[in-house]
This record gives structure tokens, sequence and C-alpha cells, in this order.
């Protein structure tokens, strides 16, 4: 707590405990998360599971702390003299007064600059409307012809061809044969993506990978092959590397398949459940052809008796039926009248006698 300062004094005097907060406050709120590149010194992993390090560089360095639940997720072992990159919030321990980064994410100095290049590039492009979705662009529920962009060799276009004789045995499959790691390879994949866009002679474009590092990967973050993605008229599956690999391709892409085998299963449906639905669409035409023909069928009866009814025969039977009623009335009236004249005629007589 502060104490209070002398009379006549204007001083604020800090504890120690006080003092460090304030610091660590300061320290916290103005730097906030930064990253870090030094390499590994003084490494230590106690019963706890944290790990405390320094980092160091040719002319300072600092301590770092990194809790059990951040450093259960390295990808690697970390180790004295290891060149790193960390993402870590400035700080302050406050108990001994020692500044401190408390390190939340690790990885090999080695992919530290292709990741921080990484990051530059992804907000740039995201800035540009890169990954925004093309409605334009959507993929058609059964393509004509699948197009890949891979190697012609190795796992990938073998596994992709087998979930495609599989699934849907008649489709054509055109492979456009790149390079996929190396210097030449993002250039060999920007033609290909050119020459299929000019071409369009398929109705989407599977962009295939296997698993590897961030360095293996790399053609696939860099900025010609995003260009070239998005300017495609033709829709582009990414299937670079594992599902937790994550590339520039996949954010430009129309959609992003976990793996090459996945990518294969989302483009085209499956024979069978294509074929169940198809009997079950003609059953349902079938039915409805029914309803229609039995509709059809009851009117046509219905017009038949209202023409029946309208037939010049049968108005003819009906005024002949009209003519005999009236007939029968004229004789029955006149009848009539004879009687009563009769019978006026038989009292007048009477009269007269």
């Amino acid at each position: 707590m502060r104490t209070t300062p002398p009379a006549g004094r204007a001083k604020t005097v800090f504890t120690v405990a006080r003092l460090n907060q304030e610091a660590r406050a300061v320290l916290e709120s103005g730097l906030g998360i930064v990253w870090v590149e030094g390499e590994l010194s003084n490494l230590a992993r106690p019963a706890s599971g944290h790990l405390y390090f320094s980092l160091k560089d040719g002319r300072a360095q600092v301590r770092c702390a990194m809790f059990r639940q951040r450093n259960r997720a390295l990808r690697f072992a970390p180790r004295d003299g290891l060149k790193v990159l960390v993402r870590a919030r400035v700080s302050l321990y406050e108990p001994r007064g020692d500044f401190q980064l408390q390190v939340d994410h690790m990885e090999a100095g080695g992919e530290g600059a292709l990741r921080l290049a990484f990051e530059a590039l992804k907000t740039k492009l995201a800035a540009e409307g890169l990954f925004d979705e093309r409605p334009d662009r959507e993929l058609p529920s059964l393509p004509q012809r699948v197009g890949v962009i891979t190697s012609p060799s190795g796992a990938v276009i073998r596994d992709i061809l087998n979930v495609l004789r599989r699934r849907f045995p008649a489709l054509p499959v055109l492979i456009y044969p790149v390079a996929v790691q190396g210097d030449a390879a993002a250039g060999q994949i920007v033609a290909a993506l050119e020459r299929a866009g000019r071409r369009a002679d398929c109705d989407v474009i599977v962009l295939a990978r296997g698993g590897g590092s961030l360095e293996d990967l790399w053609p696939f973050n860099e900025e010609a092959v995003a260009r070239a993605i998005h300017a495609c008229p033709i829709p582009v599956v990414s299937a670079v590397g594992h599902e937790t690999d994550v590339t520039i391709a996949d954010f430009t892409a129309d959609l992003r398949a976990p793996t090459p085998s996945a990518a294969a299963e989302l483009i085209v449906p499956d024979r069978a459940d294509l074929a169940r639905h198809v009997g079950s669409l003609v059953e349902r035409a079938q039915r409805a052809a029914r309803r229609h023909f039995e509709r059809q069928r009851e009117r046509l009866r219905w017009l038949e008796g209202r023409l029946q009814q309208c037939h010049p025969g049968q108005r003819l039977h009906t005024q002949a039926q009209r003519l005999d009623e009236l007939e029968a009335r004229l004789r029955n009236s006149v009848s009539q009248r004879l009687r009563r004249a009769r019978q006026d005629l038989d009292v007048v007589m009477a009269r007269l006698l």
C-alpha cells in the first residue's frame, strides 16, 4: 500500500509490492502481445510441467515462462542453443521484480521468418478481398471433368485417383503436372492455373500436395499462387498438407479440403448414393405421373358426361318428350273444356224443359 508522505513534502512513496504491481500494469498495457526471436538458454522444466528459460541474442537476454497448458501444443522439443520464435505477453514477475515474457506460442526459428511472412501476406490479401467468397464460382454438383494440379508421381495423385475411381469411375480426370516443393514450384503452379483457366476443359480444379513442414509447403503461401487462384475462372479446391496444415492457398481457394483424398470425396458424389437418389426421383416421377393420369381420366369422364348431355340427339329426345307432354296436356285440357261445355248444355236444356 502507498504510505502517507511527510508533511510539507509532495513525494509519492510506493511500497515495493505496489511498485512492481504498477510496473506490471504499465508493461502489459503498453506492449501487450509481441513476437520475439532469439536463442534458448537456461531451459528448465520442473515437475509442474511449466517451461522456464531465457531468450538471448548477441547483446541481451530476457527471462521467459511458458505454462504447461501452452507448451503441450509444441511440435518440437525445446533445447538450449535452439533458435526459436515466440509469441508472448510482456509482463513482470512481481515477487522478484523480474521483467519477463509469458509465452503462449513457440516455433523453431527456421520457421519463424516464414511464419511472420505468412501472417503479413495473409493480412495484406485479406484486406484486398482475396479471401472473400465468390458466388460466381460455385462448385458443380456433378462435374463433367476434374483437373488436378499436383506432382505426377507420389501418393497424392494415386490417392485422388483411387477415390475418384471408387466413387464415380466414369469421370474423366485431367492432370496438370507440377513441382510441389522447391524454388520452381510456385511458378509452375501459377502457369498450370493460368493454362487451365484458358483451356476451360474442366469444371473444377484440385490443387493438392501431401503434408510437410512450413518450408516444404511454402510454394502454396506465395503471393503469385494466391493471386492466380483468385484470378482463375474455374472453382479451385485446396487440398494441401494434412488437416492441421494451413496455407494461403486454403484461404484463397473456393473450398478447403483437409486432405487430398477428402478433396476427391467432396467434389464428386458417390455413384451408389447418386443411383439411389435417381431411383428415388424416378419413383416420385412415376407416382406423380399416375396421379396426373388418374386426374385426367376423371376429367375425361366428366367431359364425356357433359358431351352426352349436350349432344343434339339427346336434346331432340328431350324436346320430343316435352312435345308429348304438351300434347297430352292439350288433349286433357280440350277434353275438360268439352266436358264442362256439355255439362253447361245439359243444365241449359234442363232449364228449357
